[in-house]
């Protein structure tokens, strides 16, 4: 598959297109990443160097693949992190460009707002554009649990919050949805669960809870996903392969000791995870 990915990009460290990209490559696909930013490392050591891309860089480089006449031989399209809301319309408009050259295409939006226990982190006006505008016109969204409550106008405190939240997520526009980092009041304490709905039936799935936190890990699930999806047609299926990878990836992590993805180390989990998880029905 071909896919064009639009996400923030670091020199050091996985976040953004730095956790997409590679995963996906090392499944098979072809990507084509469009950087929103180019910083040193990630915003969360408090300190960097890099740049934020002018939004239209976004619609220069759509309109060069549009010239090779590529497009139509493009699967979909991933976005992340948007940094204004400028380059979130240029991510809109990039993903209405691919639809006119390949109407099959899909857009996958990660919704990148804010996370359970930080609040909402992006530039004023982004978390309305992902709410008024990105929603309705994203064929898949893979939201946190945090961001899925913004979305739906409540915090999900508990499974029958989730369902209530896809239900209303879905009347916006995505077909597919999928939650993460769920850590309601019905997940124990030693587990993290995921939710991914088809507009149909809702799966849920339960993984071990591990003792860290690791900054990329939600971008590298949504292209995980998206790509199996893409492949597969089965949301469930998609749910089982990309949270089993993206665990594997996160016990190599902690065993490493290091505070960035260990993304190289841990590669065999993408085309081979260790431990298998099955969705159940919600």
């Amino acid at each position: 598959m071909n896919l064009i990915s639009i996400q923030s990009h670091v020199v050091y460290g996985h976040v953004g297109n730095s956790a997409a990209v590679f995963p996906l490559q090392r499944m098979g696909h072809e990507v084509w990443p469009i950087h929103t930013v180019q910083f040193s490392n990630h915003t969360g050591y408090g300190d960097w160097t890099g740049a934020v891309f002018d939004a239209n860089l976004i619609g220069q480089c759509m309109a060069g693949l549009r010239q090779r006449g590529v497009l139509a031989s493009c699967d979909g399209l991933l976005s992340g992190y948007v940094g204004s809301v400028a380059a979130g319309e240029q991510v809109l408009a990039a993903a209405q460009s691919l639809r006119q050259e390949n109407p099959a295409a899909l857009y996958c939006c990660d919704p990148v707002i804010g996370d359970t226990g930080k609040g909402i982190y992006v530039q004023p006006g982004i978390a309305e554009f992902m709410r008024d505008k990105a929603l309705s016109m994203a064929d898949i969204i893979t939201p946190n649990q945090f961001e899925a409550g913004h979305l739906a106008g409540f915090a999900l405190r508990d499974t029958a919050d989730v369902l209530r939240a896809l239900t209303l997520l879905h009347a916006c526009g995505p077909k597919i949805i999928l939650v993460t980092s769920l850590l309601t009041r019905d997940v124990p304490d030693d587990s993290l669960d995921l939710a991914v709905s088809d507009g149909r039936q809702v799966w849920g799935l339960r993984t071990p809870r591990l003792p860290m936190s690791a900054n990329g890990a939600g971008d590298c699930i949504a292209a995980l996903f998206f790509a199996h999806y893409l492949v597969t047609r089965s949301a469930p299926e998609a749910l089982g392969r990309a949270a089993a990878a993206v665990h594997g990836l996160l016990r190599h992590t902690l065993a490493s000791g290091s505070r960035e993805l260990a993304l190289v180390a841990a590669q065999e989990e993408f085309v081979r995870p260790t431990r298998i998880f099955a969705p159940y029905v919600l």
